[in-house]
């Protein structure tokens, strides 16, 4: 095995040994930065979202997930996205949109590529590692409080599904 190959194995070693809260920032739609490092040892449900999208009546219940389960620890984080083609053309626009139709105050990023080329680098992470990459609006992740994945659904899971709130209601603080 040649210097490079070893190199690219272990970096590929390590990658995958790295958990998804490790070092991943996203541009935040009111200015700065969300940290994923900033909610190690809490439960984070990641949704790729889309205003205009027909799913977009899920973000009252990622709002009502928030309410009641934000003061026991979970993290509902909103990545809106216009890969699909159904979102608004800027995330202050997205933004505005969301508090005047679904009252929404979990924290969002500004508009970020989930799939492709592109794709922000939690999702390139979650593409290589997991061989998940959102099929369309609204796909779900679940990251444990140590950032593993413990589970991914799509769009057709609501984010009040028993299989999504089981996965985390054990973690949480009582």
């Amino acid at each position: 095995m040649t210097r490079t190959q070893t190199a690219a194995l272990i970096l590929t070693t390590l990658l995958a040994a790295s958990p998804a809260l490790a070092g991943y920032e996203f541009a935040s739609v009111d200015g700065g930065t969300i940290d994923l490092d900033d909610f190690k040892g809490r439960p984070v449900l990641v949704v790729n979202t889309a205003s205009l999208c027909g799913f977009a009546p899920q973000f009252d219940d990622l709002q009502a997930l928030h309410d009641t389960y934000s003061a026991q620890g979970l993290v509902v984080l909103a990545v809106p996205s216009d890969d699909f083609n159904q979102e608004l053309a800027s995330g202050a626009e997205v933004k505005e949109y969301c508090a005047a139709n679904f009252d929404l105050t979990i924290p969002m990023t500004d508009i970020t590529h989930v799939t492709g080329a592109e794709a922000h680098p939690f999702y390139a992470w979650l593409a290589a590692e997991h061989g998940f990459v959102p099929g369309w609006n609204f796909n779900k992740v679940l990251l444990g409080a140590e950032g593993e994945v413990l589970g991914t659904w799509g769009s057709m899971t609501n984010p009040t599904a028993n299989a999504i709130v089981g996965k985390f209601t054990p973690l949480l603080t009582q």
